[in-house]
């Protein structure tokens, strides 16, 4: 089964934001950080990357590049609390799907997960 993999630092931010995914219908793994991410993808590419920007160990957009660089295209939504436009340009100019701040409206969120996924 497809699934969306949701990668944020803070826990109460990745337990709020699955409630609501799984909430509509989707099957939802965390992460707490890239790396954890990077490591989960022998068990299978997700459907979509819902990604924070900013990260202790690595960025989104860093996120993003590893993405590239490994040859796996998978629609990526970056969330941030400060928005900045070359932050916002450099997520876009990496292939990001969405880039919405954060706090994160539900109806937003799910709107692009959708748009990013053409078959749901």
């Amino acid at each position: 089964m497809s699934h969306i993999a949701l990668v944020d630092d803070d826990d109460s931010v990745r337990k709020a934001l699955a409630r609501l995914l799984s909430a509509h219908g989707m099957e939802v793994r965390t992460y707490s950080s890239p790396g954890e991410f990077l490591d989960s993808l022998a068990d299978g590419t997700p459907t979509c990357v819902v990604v924070d920007f900013h990260m202790p160990d690595r960025t989104g957009a860093d996120l993003q590049r590893e993405l590239l660089r490994r040859g796996i295209n998978v629609p990526t939504i970056v969330l941030t609390a400060r928005d900045s436009a070359p932050q916002r340009e450099e997520c876009r100019s990496l292939g990001a799907a969405a880039y919405l701040t954060k706090p994160v409206i539900p109806h937003d969120l799910i709107g692009a997960i959708n748009s990013a996924i053409p078959s749901r």
